[in-house]
């Protein structure tokens, strides 16, 4: 497993702009992923880069909309 996947993961740069609410969020998203998600995330990251919009995603859409449920 690569050293990087056991570290906190940083929201991305262009999520800076939208309220801290909204960061926080996707910063708590991002911590609770699995290995095999982290790794999607990161692939998908690195492949896209300032394009890839994690608010967008069907991952964070669904964990999202599943929160709100409860």
């Amino acid at each position: 497993m690569n050293k990087d996947m056991n570290k906190e993961i940083h929201i991305p740069d262009n999520l800076k702009k939208y309220p801290i609410e909204v960061q926080e969020s996707v910063s708590t998203y991002l911590n609770q992923l699995n290995e095999k998600e982290r790794k999607a995330y990161f692939i998908a990251y690195s492949h896209l880069g300032s394009s890839f919009n994690i608010l967008k995603s069907i991952g964070y859409i669904g964990w999202k909309n599943k929160r709100e449920l409860c």
